[in-house]
């Protein structure tokens, strides 16, 4: 990948994701959210890093398009009447985030640093996964094999809860003809 393409696509990337912020139409700010999670698939794809692609364009560029697509077909729109009476974010929301953000910024301190060789995943169980790998497994990529092989058990159940909160969202937005 040469430094024009990079550059090429990190800019489209900062424009759709102002894009999808800045666009007052809510279905246009989808649909170019949507691009924004296609670009990013297309990034990681480049990079090497396929498995996070597969991820960003299945969840990032499709189902989460879809879902907001679905949720705004199935609700209604707020005027402009309402937006101007409540103009500034709740105090007590406000409040809450700062707290929030308090607590993570002093739980940080306690993470390894980054890149630490000596983190527990690092001295535990990446020699492992790194060295029989392709032993184990007879996967010659070490990422397929942890998901596939190694996790199977905790894809699935990912898959799964992913399955189920679409099916609890189309449920919830399923609206019966009078």
């Amino acid at each position: 990948m040469t430094i024009l393409s990079t550059t090429m696509l990190l800019v489209l990337l900062v424009l759709t994701a102002a894009g999808a912020i800045l666009i007052r139409d809510l279905i246009s700010a989808v649909l170019v959210l949507g691009s924004y999670g296609f670009v990013l698939a297309i990034t990681w794809a480049l990079i090497g890093a396929v498995d996070v692609a597969f991820m960003e364009a299945v969840v990032g560029a499709g189902l989460s398009t879809v879902f907001f697509l679905i949720t705004l077909f199935q609700t209604n729109a707020l005027t402009d009447d309402v937006e101007r009476q409540n103009p500034y974010p709740s105090w007590v929301g406000v409040l809450g985030l700062c707290l929030l953000g308090g607590i993570l910024m002093s739980t940080a301190s306690d993470l390894p640093s980054l890149g630490s060789p000596n983190s527990p995943p690092n001295v535990h169980i990446s020699p492992t996964y790194l060295t029989q790998s392709l032993i184990d497994t007879n996967t010659p990529n070490v990422v397929a094999s942890v998901l596939m092989d190694y996790r199977a058990f905790d894809t699935l159940i990912e898959t799964a809860m992913i399955f189920s909160a679409g099916i609890a969202a189309a449920l919830l937005l399923w609206r019966q003809n009078p």
